[in-house]
């Protein structure tokens, strides 16, 4: 029978997959799951590379034992510290204690401070190797993609690359772990999702590593998330290229609020003139059924941007407010923005909504639009301005 573990030469997948949790990172909806991939290369020298949440400990040590025997494991390569990747540590050095670790000075600072581990170590700097055997491994540091200690491990006899979170999607892998053997309709979208919610404040950082590994022949890709590429390098590749450029199709997100149904109403009259105006890719988000993930990876996805929130308590609402925040904390450039608002009494929602527009790295379009109570013919004639405005500004 064939080993599906065996991915390459001599290395092994020994990842696990998760379809209970609700929440990744308490956070965010992971209707498909997620697997924590970790790679076993069974050389002269034997090297683990990253673990998996503790909670999967027994299956992944399982795994472990049914591709080596009684053999040790040499090296554990730590190449990301979050605790989905590195909860089991502890675990795998009561096993295995000789065990030497790999890290960078930062993956140690971590290491003592999540674990307070006594452990034989190995500090590695940018471009220093280790000889397996067959696999001769070198390590490149990627700070910020997503955490300050990350790097990735590059294997030149295969051209592997072992690149931490990055390349990775939400989604277990089901089957095989390579892109070849499983249907990869799923991840596509989850693997936007996954970049706008995780990674999507670094874009730099994740350019300067895409710079950095551009020069590295690569046949394989083994990420902590989601299948391992082959085929798809490319396609992937360019997706986390686009991403982090902040690059988007045409197209406008309207993200809104409503208590009765009347700021609504201005984000229906905006999206009809949209698509009169031909914009076909109109996506509208009532925050308070639409989770953030979701609205985040459209903001990724397209250019042009319309926010709409009733005024509450004097303030925004509640929602917007959060949603807003979490925009901020992304560092999204590059987009169009216009907004709308109603009142019953006390109009503030348009001013904070503008208070915002001035702080964020958009491009700003039109004049926004305040609704009091009900809609008024002057108030369509605003809406359908600034969806003009909005459509001309996308298609330039």
């Amino acid at each position: 029978m064939k080993d599906i573990s065996l991915l390459k030469g001599k290395i092994h997948y020994v990842g696990v997959n998760d379809r209970s949790t609700h929440l990744f990172e308490g956070m965010w909806p992971i209707p498909y799951g997620v697997s924590y991939n970790s790679y076993l290369i069974d050389d002269d020298k034997v090297a683990l590379v990253d673990t998996v949440e503790i909670g999967f400990f027994e299956v992944f040590i399982q795994k472990i034992k049914a591709v080596l025997g009684n053999k040790p494991i040499d090296y554990l390569i730590v190449n990301h510290m979050e605790p989905d990747h590195s909860s089991s540590i502890a675990l795998i050095k009561q096993y295995y204690p000789d065990v030497t670790i790999v890290g960078n000075a930062k993956t140690f600072g971590m290491i003592d401070g999540f674990y307070a581990l006594q452990s034989n170590r190995l500090v590695v700097k940018e471009g220093d190797t280790l000889d397996l055997g067959h696999h001769k491994l070198s390590f490149y540091m990627a700070p910020m993609v997503h955490w300050p200690e990350v790097m990735v491990t590059y294997d030149a006899t295969e051209q592997v690359l072992f690149s931490a979170d990055a390349f990775g999607t939400f989604g277990t892998v089901d089957g095989g772990p390579i892109d070849t053997q499983i249907n990869l309709d799923k991840y596509w979208d989850e693997m936007i999702r996954y970049y706008s919610n995780i990674v999507g404040k670094y874009g730099s950082p994740v350019q300067k590593a895409l710079q950095k590994l551009g020069t590295l022949p690569i046949q394989m890709i083994c990420s902590t998330h989601g299948p391992v590429w082959t085929d798809n390098i490319n396609k992937v590749v360019g997706i986390y290229d686009r991403l982090s450029r902040y690059d988007a199709d045409k197209g406008v997100v309207i993200i809104y609020g409503s208590m009765y149904g009347h700021t609504e109403q201005l984000a229906e009259q905006i999206a009809r003139k949209l698509t009169a105006c031909g914009v076909k890719n109109v996506v509208m988000h009532n925050v308070s059924k639409s989770h953030p993930s979701y609205i985040l990876a459209d903001i990724f996805k397209y250019n042009g941007l319309i926010i709409g929130s009733p005024t509450y308590n004097t303030q925004l609402y509640p929602e917007i407010e959060a949603i807003l925040s979490k925009i901020q904390m992304r560092d999204i450039k590059g987009r169009f923005l216009g907004w709308f608002g109603s009142f019953s009494w006390a109009g503030k929602a348009v001013k904070l909504l503008g208070e915002f527009a001035e702080q964020s790295h958009f491009t700003l379009v039109g004049n926004p639009v305040e609704m009091k109570q009900g809609m008024i013919a002057d108030v369509t004639a605003q809406c359908e301005a600034l969806a003009e405005a909005m459509a001309k500004a996308i298609d330039e």
